[in-house]
């Protein structure tokens, strides 16, 4: 089978990562396994990782000279670094590589400044799942892009989850506050979730094996069923029963989750402007 025209572009002009941490390094193992060739990779990183180096063994160009007009160029670095690190790839700002941004905060503008007035550039918000292939990542563009540009931003994006556009940037802020940092809140719901459960007289292995696999399933239940989240709360709840009891705690209009969670986005969002 032929490899999507997107990344035969990618493998004939190549690509550029800028940062390969956590997010860089997810992103760019989705890429292999979509099609991207190794020797049409050209990865910037001064620590790179072990598996990053081993990399090297099947082509990838790791901190060597950048390809002369590669199809896209990633700025996978984090947002307090951009100023520093970016200057490193201003050079391919000639218009015909198309900039993605994954810095959170970094608005459109800002990145304008960094890479060049003309350039057409996405701005890009991924979360950590994209490590197992279940992200979610919220796109916007510049006016600089044509259509081409963010189908191959769509196409590499979708090698790591799904991905949405954005009607304007002013959305990207409460995208952040919610998918972009809300994996970090399951987590701590997982963490609470064991916590809990070891209170009551579990061993805390089995508690947060417990946790761990009740909230993977039902947030799996939640996006493969096409049922709604209310239903299937009400599908757990029987009356007057033990579900029923726990969510008079956590479903409390003051001291719930409704306004917890309303609380924790809220900061978060107004973090991401403070950064932007």
């Amino acid at each position: 089978m032929s490899k999507p025209s997107q990344i035969e572009d990618i493998n004939t002009n190549g690509l550029v990562l800028l940062g390969c941490g956590k997010m860089g390094s997810a992103m760019l193992k989705g890429w292999l396994e979509a099609g991207v060739l190794p020797s049409s990779t050209t990865v910037i990183d001064p620590y790179p990782s072990d598996w990053l180096k081993s990399l090297e063994d099947h082509g990838l160009n790791l901190n060597k000279q950048l390809p002369e007009s590669p199809a896209v160029c990633i700025l996978a670095v984090k947002p307090q670094m951009m100023g520093d690190a970016v200057p490193q790839v201003v050079a391919l700002g000639d218009g015909g590589t198309v900039f993605i941004s994954v810095a959170a905060g970094t608005n459109l503008n800002t990145l304008r400044t960094l890479v060049g007035e003309d350039n057409p550039i996405i701005r890009a918000m991924p979360n950590t799942p994209a490590a197992i292939g279940r992200s979610i990542t919220a796109l916007i563009q510049n006016n600089h892009c044509s259509a081409g540009n963010m189908a191959m931003a769509q196409e590499l994006l979708t090698a790591v989850g799904q991905t949405v556009v954005l009607e304007n940037e002013d959305q990207m802020d409460a995208v952040t506050a919610v998918s972009g940092s809300g994996p970090a809140y399951v987590f701590h719901l997982i963490e609470c979730l064991a916590r809990a459960g070891a209170e009551q007289g579990l061993p805390e292995a089995l508690a947060m094996q417990l946790a761990k696999a009740t909230v993977g399933g039902s947030g799996q239940l939640a996006e493969e069923t096409g049922v709604s989240p209310s239903q299937l709360r009400s599908n757990v709840t029987s009356p007057n029963g033990t579900t029923a009891a726990a969510l008079d705690v956590l479903m409390d209009e003051k001291y719930g989750m409704p306004p917890l969670l309303s609380r924790a986005v809220a900061a978060a969002k107004k973090r991401s402007e403070e950064l932007a």
